[in-house]
């Protein structure tokens, strides 16, 4: 699973740090910051939640 994130797509909701808070983070903006660089199988089911409730679809998701 290869996991991006479009920081200039991101509006800063929070989403993906509220629900995956070990995998993506905000920085002072707001904006999206992925903390782990590498994804593994135990972490695919949160990065889809994440990716999934995104309200800017900023979180792609490539099998």
């Amino acid at each position: 699973m290869d996991v991006t994130v479009n920081k200039p797509a991101c509006v800063g909701a929070g989403q993906c740090a509220l629900v995956a808070g070990e995998l993506f983070d905000q920085d002072d903006d707001g904006i999206v910051i992925m903390l782990k660089p590498t994804i593994g199988p135990s972490d695919e089911a949160t990065v889809r939640r994440a990716a999934t409730l995104c309200p800017a679809r900023a979180i792609r998701i490539a099998e």
